[in-house]
C-alpha cells in the first residue's frame, strides 16, 4: 500500500509541475493580430534570437508580389499576421495573400482586382494604404476568415482557400460608404485593420480631411452576416454624450472626420475597446466648429458588445493643427505608487505619452492644462489652453528656435536660418496664421501611425520618432469667382480640393503632394482623370467632383485648349466652387516640410530616433538615431538618422527591431541601452513594422518593404530573417 501511495505522490507531483510548465507558457508567442496582440504592444516573448546570436540572422525567404508600380508611386505598410503556420498579408495592390510561413511558400492570392472589372482601365486603382489584416475563426475552428479593406470595401474571405463569403455583407465585402447615417459625397477608406471582440468585427476607416468630410463613426458588425450590430457616433447627437459641448447643435448634420484611421486596441477581459480619433475637417480652420469638438482627437473607452460610451480623455482641443492621435494605444500593467495599475498609455504626434487608468479614465501622472496663445485669424476662437502631461517625459524635442537650425554647412546654416525667421511663430499650439508658425515635431510626428511597441515584463516603450519641423502659413481662401473659361473654372474648383496639399502655385511639396507642374507632359486627360476619380495611395477619390467640373480641373492643371462643345460646361455655375455652405475663408499654403537644397531636414540631428521610455517612472531612459544618411557619415557626421514610417517590435529575446528608415535597413537593437547589434539591407525601404512568429522552435522576423514614400523607390516584397 505504501508503494501505491508513493506512486499515487510521484504522479500527482508530475502533475504539477506539468501543469505549471504548461501554465508558464507565455502569451505573446505568435503575431495573430495586427501589432502582435489586441493590447496593441508589438511584443513577443519568442526568445530563440538573442543578443548573442542575432548577428548571426540571415534572409530564410523572400516573397515578391510582383505588382509594385514601375513610377515608385506604390507603397505598402501592412504588418502581417501569422496564424497556423500561415502568414496573411497584403500586396502593393492590396492583394491578399497566404503563405507558408516557414518556408514562403504561396498558398492561396485574392486579387480584388478580378471583383471589380469596372476599374480594369485604370493601372492605379488599386494602389491604395492597407496596414494590415484581421482573422477571425468560430469556437470549433471550421469557420476562418480574414477580413480587409480595398479602398470602401471591407471583404470577409476564407482563411483556408482564399475564395469570398458571399453570406457576408454584400455578397463578400461591407460598403464602408454605407450606415453613416447621412448620404455623404466625400470619399471612405479602410487603412488600419479592425479588432475583434467575440462575433463582432469593430472598425474605423479614414475619410477626408477637408470640410465636407464623410462621418467618422465607429462601427461594429456581425463577423458571420456583416450586419450593423452598434455604432458610436464620434460628432455626438442629440441626447447623446457630448452633444451639449457643441455651441451649434446642428454641427453633427454637417460636419465629419473625428475618425479612428489609426487603430484600436482591446482589453478582452474587461470587454472595452480603446479608440483613438482624428480632428475634425477641415483641419487648419475652425471657425465653423466652435467649442472643443468631442470626440475628435479623443482616447475613448466603449463597451466592446454594445458600443456603450465609458469615459473619454480629449488630449488636442479645438484641433487646428491636424494632430489626429496617429496609432493604437497600448494595454500595459505597472506599478505606481504602490499600487498595479491597469492602464492604456496614448502617443501623440506632438511627442507625449497620455496615460490613464483603464477602467475609468483617470490620469496616472498629472495633466495640466497649459495657457497658450490663441491670436487666431477672424473667425477663429482657438481653445485658451492644451492638456501637457507632467510624466511621461516628451519622447520628442519640443522647441524648434533660430539656435536649432542645421548648421551641417555654413552656407546650409546660413540658408536655412532665412527660410526660418520668414515664418513668425515657433511656440507650440499657436493658431494658424498668414504669418506662419512652426509645426514641431510636424504633422508626421512624433509619433507615427507605426506604433509603440511595450514590454509588459519591464513596462519600457519604444517608440519611433521623427524630429523634423514643417511650416504652416495660410492664406485666403481664392474668391469663388473666377474667369469664365474652362481653365479658369477648374481654377476656382482646384482651389476648393486641391489647393492645400499642392499649394496656389501647383508646386507642391516632395514626393508626398507632388508638384502638378507640367503634369501634361506626365500623363494624358485619361490617366489624370483616373486618378482623380479613384485616387492614389494616400491621395483620396475625388468621385464626388461633378463630371463637368472634372473636365474643368483636368482643364486647369493639364493646360487644355478649350472646344466649341465646352461653352455648355463654362455657362454654369460650378457648385463645387460657389457652394460653400460652410463659409471657410482661409485654407493652407501646402504641407511644408523644412528641407534645405539636398533634401535633409533643416534642424540640427537627430532626424529620427528610437526612444525608450519607463512607463512606470515616466522617464525617458535612452533615445539613439535610427538611420542615416551613408554620404554624410562618409564625411565624419555623426548618425543623424531619418524620416521615419512604420513602428519597432521587442521581444523577450532582449531585442528591439525596427526597419522604418529612408536608407532601407532593418536593425536590431539592444533594448536594454539602444545600442545597434545588427542589421541588413532590404530590397526596398521598410516603412511598415516587422511582425515575429515562432515555427517548430525557430523565430522568423519579416518585413514588408513597401518604400515608394519620401522619394524612396517602391518595392512588392516581403523579407522574412531567422537563424541558420
Amino acid at each position: 500500500m505504501k508503494n501505491l501511495y508513493l506512486l499515487f505522490f510521484c504522479f500527482a507531483v508530475c502533475l504539477i509541475v506539468s501543469c505549471k510548465k504548461h501554465s508558464s507558457v507565455p502569451a505573446y508567442s505568435g503575431w495573430r493580430t495586427y501589432a502582435g496582440s489586441k493590447d496593441g504592444n508589438r511584443y513577443s516573448s519568442n526568445d530563440e534570437i538573442t543578443l548573442k546570436n542575432v548577428n548571426q540572422l540571415k534572409v530564410a525567404w523572400t516573397y515578391s508580389s510582383n505588382d509594385k508600380d514601375s513610377a515608385n508611386r506604390s507603397q505598402n505598410q501592412c504588418n502581417p499576421i501569422m496564424v497556423d503556420r500561415i502568414l496573411y498579408g497584403t500586396s502593393p495592390r492590396l492583394k491578399l495573400f497566404a503563405l507558408d510561413a516557414a518556408t514562403g511558400e504561396q498558398k492561396w492570392l485574392f486579387d480584388p482586382a478580378k471583383q471589380d472589372t469596372s476599374k480594369k482601365d485604370d493601372p492605379m486603382a488599386y494602389y491604395k494604404i492597407c496596414r494590415g489584416v484581421v482573422y477571425w475563426e468560430d469556437e470549433n475552428g471550421d469557420n476562418k476568415r480574414i477580413f480587409y479593406s480595398v479602398g470602401s470595401k471591407t471583404y470577409a474571405i476564407d482563411a483556408d482557400n482564399g475564395e469570398p463569403i458571399k453570406s457576408f455583407g454584400k455578397g463578400g465585402y461591407l460598403d464602408l460608404t454605407e450606415n453613416l447615417g447621412r448620404k455623404t459625397s466625400s470619399f471612405v477608406s479602410g487603412t488600419t485593420p479592425g479588432i475583434i471582440y467575440r462575433d463582432l468585427l469593430i472598425i474605423g476607416d479614414r475619410v477626408s480631411e477637408s470640410e465636407d468630410a464623410a462621418p467618422g463613426h465607429i462601427r461594429a458588425y456581425d463577423v458571420r452576416t456583416g450586419q450593423l450590430r452598434w455604432i458610436f457616433h464620434t460628432i455626438p447627437q442629440p441626447g447623446e454624450r457630448g452633444y451639449e459641448t457643441w455651441p451649434d447643435g446642428s454641427a453633427w448634420k454637417r460636419l465629419g472626420s473625428a475618425n479612428n484611421w489609426a487603430g484600436m486596441s482591446l482589453d478582452e477581459k474587461r470587454g472595452i475597446v480603446y479608440v483613438p480619433t482624428g480632428s475634425v475637417g477641415g483641419d487648419f480652420y475652425g471657425g465653423n466648429r466652435r467649442g472643443p469638438n468631442l470626440f475628435a482627437n479623443c482616447l475613448i473607452a466603449l463597451d466592446a458588445a454594445t458600443g456603450k460610451y465609458i469615459w473619454h480623455y480629449q488630449v488636442i482641443h479645438h484641433d487646428m493643427w491636424d494632430r489626429d492621435l496617429p496609432a493604437n494605444p497600448n494595454l500595459v500593467t505597472i506599478k505606481h505608487n504602490g499600487k498595479t495599475i491597469e492602464a492604456v498609455a496614448q502617443i501623440t504626434k506632438h511627442g507625449f505619452i497620455f496615460m490613464f487608468d483603464r477602467t475609468n479614465g483617470q490620469p496616472i501622472f498629472p495633466i495640466e492644462e497649459k495657457p497658450v496663445p490663441t491670436n487666431a485669424l477672424p473667425g477663429e476662437q482657438a481653445w485658451p489652453t492644451q492638456p501637457i502631461p507632467a510624466l511621461p517625459q516628451p519622447f520628442a524635442r519640443q522647441h524648434f528656435g533660430p539656435e536649432d537650425v542645421t548648421d551641417i554647412t555654413p552656407e546650409t546654416h546660413k540658408d536655412m536660418l532665412e527660410k526660418y525667421n520668414k515664418v513668425k511663430y515657433n511656440a507650440a499650439f499657436t493658431p494658424p496664421s498668414k504669418e506662419g508658425d512652426w509645426i514641431f515635431p510636424g504633422f508626421d510626428g512624433g509619433g507615427e501611425w507605426g506604433g509603440a511597441a511595450v514590454d509588459p515584463e519591464t513596462k519600457i516603450m519604444y517608440i519611433s520618432n521623427t524630429e523634423l519641423p514643417w511650416a504652416q502659413v495660410m492664406i485666403d481662401l481664392p474668391k469663388n469667382t473666377y474667369e469664365h473659361t474652362l481653365q479658369g473654372m477648374g481654377h476656382a474648383i482646384y482651389n476648393k480640393y486641391c489647393i492645400s496639399c499642392h499649394g496656389p502655385e501647383l508646386k507642391g511639396n516632395g514626393t508626398a503632394y507632388p508638384s502638378l507642374v507640367n503634369l501634361n507632359k506626365k500623363y494624358n486627360e485619361q490617366q489624370a482623370g483616373q486618378m482623380i476619380e479613384n485616387g492614389r495611395n494616400m491621395m483620396p477619390s475625388f468621385k464626388q467632383i461633378p463630371a463637368d467640373e472634372k473636365k474643368a480641373l483636368l482643364a486647369f492643371v493639364l493646360k487644355l485648349p478649350e472646344k466649341p462643345s465646352d461653352v455648355k460646361i463654362i455657362s454654369k455655375e460650378p457648385v463645387s466652387a460657389s457652394k460653400n455652405s460652410l463659409n471657410i475663408p482661409y485654407t493652407m499654403n501646402g504641407y511644408k516640410r523644412f528641407l534645405d537644397t539636398n533634401g535633409y531636414p533643416g534642424i540640427k540631428p537627430p532626424w529620427g530616433t528610437l526612444d525608450a521610455v519607463d512607463l512606470s517612472s515616466g522617464r525617458l531612459l535612452w533615445k539613439v538615431p535610427l538611420g542615416e544618411y551613408p554620404e554624410l557619415t562618409k564625411k565624419g557626421l555623426p548618425k543623424t538618422g531619418t524620416e521615419l514610417y512604420g513602428g519597432p517590435l521587442v521581444t523577450k529575446g532582449g531585442l528591439v527591431f525596427v526597419a522604418a528608415t529612408k536608407d532601407e535597413k532593418i536593425r536590431a537593437f539592444d533594448k536594454h541601452n539602444g545600442k545597434q547589434v545588427w542589421e541588413a539591407k532590404l530590397p526596398a525601404a521598410g516603412y511598415a513594422t516587422p511582425a515575429t512568429y515562432a515555427i517548430d522552435g525557430i523565430q522568423y522576423v519579416v518585413i514588408a518593404c513597401g518604400g515608394g514614400k519620401i522619394g524612396s523607390k517602391s518595392g512588392d516584397s516581403y523579407v522574412c530573417f531567422a537563424l541558420p
